[in-house]
């Protein structure tokens, strides 16, 4: 059976087309890629990319990108409403079908010790983290960009891969291995910040809310609204319609509507299950019944 993986790289830019375009032509000249979504975002600054292969050609196309992301991406001149570490901000690597964990850490390790030897600082999360306290990106990612400087320094925080000291152009690269999560966004129709940051509030483990679910509020300039961004970084245990129901029930405190919804990004199967249980009210669901799943080995 081959090692199938996932990669979902964020980098730090999300309006130059230019520079999407070429990031994601390096990715495509590997071969053996197969690219799901590139999905840029004006407001966030930010662009998503999620592709999988064979371990060997996704680790591959993860170093071409990540060459010419530290080349033509500039932090000092970065400003944007999504929280960001660096220039290649967050790589987590994902083992897909019956690939194991233990792939995706190796495939981790190997790639953060190509960024370190190029001098840039790594730090590595969740499963291929080197201690509990780095296991949680947000952690990590505490203080973002502006703030790297300083933490850089700290003894605490020393890279895992590359020097520990802070590089202006390029940041510091957060480099993972985990399950598949779900990046989900809630729009609502308003243009009170205070709103969405209430809600998000609510939501989000570290506040008492929900397990496994990290959320912030973010300002849709282009679209006059607000959003509650978050990752289900286990969407079996919580999971998204529970939260969606949450969220209704609090904008509707705040006389405010959803105004829509989004998914970054590819999700698993099962996260229909979900939906097939609890907004179809379909028990017993399974994704076998899916025909396109007979074509998956």
């Amino acid at each position: 059976m081959k090692n199938i993986l996932m990669c979902d790289p964020n980098i730090s830019e999300g309006r130059n087309s230019k520079v999407i375009e070429e990031i994601t032509n390096s990715i495509i000249r590997t071969g053996g890629i197969k690219i799901l979504e590139v999905l840029p975002d004006e407001d966030h600054h930010r662009t998503v990319y999620a592709y999988l292969g064979e371990k060997e050609d996704v680790v591959q196309a993860t170093k071409n990108m990540a060459e010419l992301a530290f080349e033509m991406i500039d932090m000092q001149t970065h400003k944007g409403d999504h929280p960001r570490l660096g220039a290649l901000d967050v790589v987590p690597f994902i083992p897909v079908g019956k690939t194991e964990m233990p792939e995706a850490v190796a495939a981790a390790k190997e790639f953060g010790r190509f960024v370190g030897d190029k001098g840039i600082p790594v730090y590595y999360y969740e499963d291929a983290a080197t201690s509990p306290e780095r296991k949680n990106l947000v952690n990590i990612r505490k203080g973002q960009y502006e703030g790297l400087a300083e933490k850089i320094e700290d003894p605490r925080w020393a890279p895992d891969e590359g020097p520990a000291e802070f590089i202006p152009e390029t940041g510091a690269v957060m480099i993972g291995a985990r399950i598949p999560l779900v990046a989900f966004n809630v729009n609502l129709n308003t243009t009170d910040l205070s709103v969405a940051k209430a809600i998000a509030d609510a939501l989000r483990h570290s506040r008492g809310g929900f397990r496994y679910v990290r959320a912030i509020a973010l300002r849709l300039k282009e679209k006059n609204q607000v959003q509650v961004s978050m990752n289900l970084t286990n969407y079996t245990r919580t999971p998204p319609s529970i939260v969606m129901e949450s969220i209704r029930a609090q904008a509707q405190r705040y006389g405010v509507n959803i105004a829509g919804a989004e998914l970054v990004g590819p999700v698993p199967l099962a996260f229909m299950e979900d939906i097939m249980a609890n907004y179809l009210h379909v028990h017993n669901f399974s994704i076998d019944q899916f025909i396109e799943t007979s074509l998956i080995d």
